[in-house]
């Protein structure tokens, strides 16, 4: 057995039905728990983005720096490649399931948000600093020392996988694809651009952020509403064909076939989670540095991540994708071939990730949309690497103190410059491609299982807090 089927078979474990079963189970009970809050106040909480506040107040970075630094990590390489490996791979159907993801993943964004601030500490080196491992170990107790551990262990794993080898390949196969840019070129731009704002820390890292990630947003899916315009007439057949795929119900026939919803449900939970990161632990170790003494005035904000990432700009992609019509029916998942994919067998000839992508915006906007892809791309995958390393940061700070922080920075500069190079060093850029993101499917499975369960713990005070803080506003 190859290394690469050995680790599908790791990843379909991994990403089986209890985890699938516990993400969204934990966020449908975070939501109901909630009553609904978390879809009730979405207008509210952006008008506390916006708040004026006390510069003074303790933290390191403002509610709007930290939402920012939060969604540098997540619109990324996930909203591009990631939805269109998702739809390659786990069919149509995987747009559904991550969008029940998102839904039910602002209620877990939210309490993610509000425990981070609640539980924080101040480290040696006056920097605020929290996270699930803080949350564990300060709400659950010492007797629970051990899942933070464990957590944070997962997540320096998860940062050098998911933050730096994944964003600087994908930038670095894009660049080569669209523009003949050498890997090596790309690997020096990349290491040298991330060293000048990581070495700054969590500060620099937010200011840079704040200006590069609103800005590239805005001119993504400004590109992508006017593929989907042009091709508006397909957009009912796109929306009929996610929920047919998401339910098993393939095109040649009627029957209902259980593999593949669970390959939509799959591919559809990984991606959602990989894009917005709700559940995964990451995102409350930015807010916890946001200059907000209230845990649930920042789990507010906190939830606004999911909104953008996901129900927005992964949207965007997923019906630029379908609406464009660059997927054949011969690439598409059936019942005679999902086995194979389950297994991360992918249909031969068939393209997927960024390349797809690029395609589809290219079929509309012809010598155009390429470029607003792998400008976005790059953009989008540069910002992932610098927020990825403030939690791998975190993390491993958690475990050795603060004495690993430099030599951190620097080995995530070095992984960044040699994961942007290996593309010239594989001769099927594919099946390198799909290899990191098996490994990163599966480190944010191993990641997510601890939050989840302190979550669940913690999930009356989240309850508490929030109700006071509403029955305050009444007075």
């Amino acid at each position: 057995m190859d290394f690469e089927a050995l680790l599908g078979q790791v990843n379909n474990f991994v990403w089986g039905p209890p985890m699938l079963g516990l993400l969204l189970l934990t966020g449908l009970y975070l939501t109901l728990g909630l009553r609904l809050m978390t879809v009730m106040k979405i207008p509210y909480a952006f008008g506390q983005l916006f708040r004026k506040r006390n510069p003074e107040t303790d933290g390191d970075v403002s509610p709007f720096g930290a939402l920012m630094t939060a969604l540098s990590s997540t619109i990324g390489t996930g909203n591009i490649a990631g939805v269109a490996a998702a739809i390659a791979i786990g069919g149509p159907g995987a747009v559904f399931w991550m969008w029940m993801t998102a839904i039910v993943g602002t209620a877990t964004k939210y309490s993610e948000g509000v425990l981070a601030v609640k539980f924080r500490e101040i480290d040696k080196l006056g920097q605020h600093v929290g996270g699930p491992m803080y949350y564990i170990k300060n709400g659950l107790g010492k007797g629970w020392g051990w899942l933070a551990v464990l957590f944070a262990s997962f997540a320096v794993l998860a940062s050098w996988g998911t933050g730096a080898s994944i964003q600087a390949n994908t930038v670095s196969d894009a660049m080569n694809s669209t523009y003949g840019v050498p890997p090596l070129a790309t690997a020096f731009v990349l290491a040298a651009a991330a060293a000048a704002v990581i070495l700054g820390g969590i500060k620099r890292i937010a200011n840079v952020a704040t200006g590069l990630v609103p800005t590239m947003a805005f001119f993504y899916v400004g590109a992508g509403l006017i593929v989907i315009a042009m091709n508006i007439e397909n957009v009912p057949g796109a929306f009929s064909l996610i929920f047919k795929s998401a339910f098993g119900l393939h095109s040649a026939g009627v029957g209902i076939s259980i593999g593949l919803i669970m390959l939509a449900m799959q591919k559809g939970v990984a991606r959602g989670i990989f894009s917005n990161e709700a559940g995964q632990g990451s995102a409350p170790i930015a807010h916890a540095a946001a200059k907000n003494k209230d845990p649930v005035n920042q789990g507010i904000i906190a939830m606004l991540g999911t909104i953008v990432d996901t129900l927005i700009v992964c949207t965007i992609t997923a019906l630029v994708i379908l609406t464009s019509g660059v997927v054949s029916a011969e690439c598409l998942p059936t019942p005679a071939n999902v086995q194979d994919l389950l297994a991360g067998v992918q249909v031969a000839g068939c393209e997927t990730s960024a390349p797809l992508t690029i395609a589809a915006f290219d079929s509309v906007l012809t010598g155009i949309g390429k470029h607003i892809v792998t400008i976005g791309l790059a953009v989008f995958a540069f910002t992932t690497i610098l927020g990825w390393s403030y939690y791998g940061e975190r993390s491993a700070e958690f475990l050795f103190g603060e004495k690993i922080i430099l030599p951190f920075r620097i080995s995530w500069i070095v992984v960044v410059f040699f994961s942007a190079f290996a593309i010239a060093l594989e001769g099927e850029i594919s099946n390198i491609v799909n290899l990191f993101w098996l490994a990163a499917d599966t480190l944010t499975g191993l990641m997510a299982a601890p939050n989840l369960i302190a979550l669940l713990l913690l999930s009356p005070l989240v309850f508490k807090l929030t109700k006071d803080y509403f029955d305050n506003l009444k007075d």
